[in-house]
């Protein structure tokens, strides 16, 4: 069960820093300096998959994209209902919520609300929310449970 409350948690983070970021930022211009030369607030509407992949002119509408992360979603939660172990069902929580985190905004505004930009000069990583760092994080965590799980089973 911690691993549906790390569900609940992530996603009511993502949702609630999303409003609260993209009111923010509409009212102050839409790019806030956090660390000078590094971080900043930014409004950026991702049409594509992680980190803008496949978001260019031609990108998915966002049901396509939606039902793929539902599906996903789905197959995640069978999954989880079958781990007994914690790391796993952590990682599988994680990338559960953000991904309903990411399907409720293209429900909302066809397209997926980032805000995170990290940069150093004129090199940006691509910008993130909260729903895409659970999502990495789960991910993180799953690979990490797969290394010491076997470690663990091996004689």
């Amino acid at each position: 069960m911690q691993a549906m409350a790390l569900v609940v948690v992530t996603l009511v983070a993502d949702q609630v820093s999303k409003e609260l970021l993209l009111g923010y930022l509409l009212k102050t211009g839409a790019v806030v300096p956090v660390i000078d030369g590094f971080f900043r607030l930014v409004v950026v509407w991702n049409r594509g998959v992680s980190f803008g992949m496949l978001g260019g002119d031609r990108a998915l509408p966002p049901w396509v994209l939606s039902a793929v992360a539902v599906a996903v979603c789905i197959g995640l939660f069978v999954w989880l209902r079958r781990t007994d172990r914690p790391l796993q069902g952590w990682g599988i929580g994680l990338v559960i919520g953000g991904a309903i985190g990411n399907v409720i905004d293209r429900a909302r505004w066809g397209a997926v609300f980032d805000f995170a930009d990290f940069h150093i000069g004129q090199w940006h990583w691509p910008a993130f929310n909260v729903a895409d760092s659970a999502i990495v994080a789960g991910v993180g965590l799953m690979l990490i449970d797969s290394l010491v799980g076997e470690k663990r089973r091996a004689p």
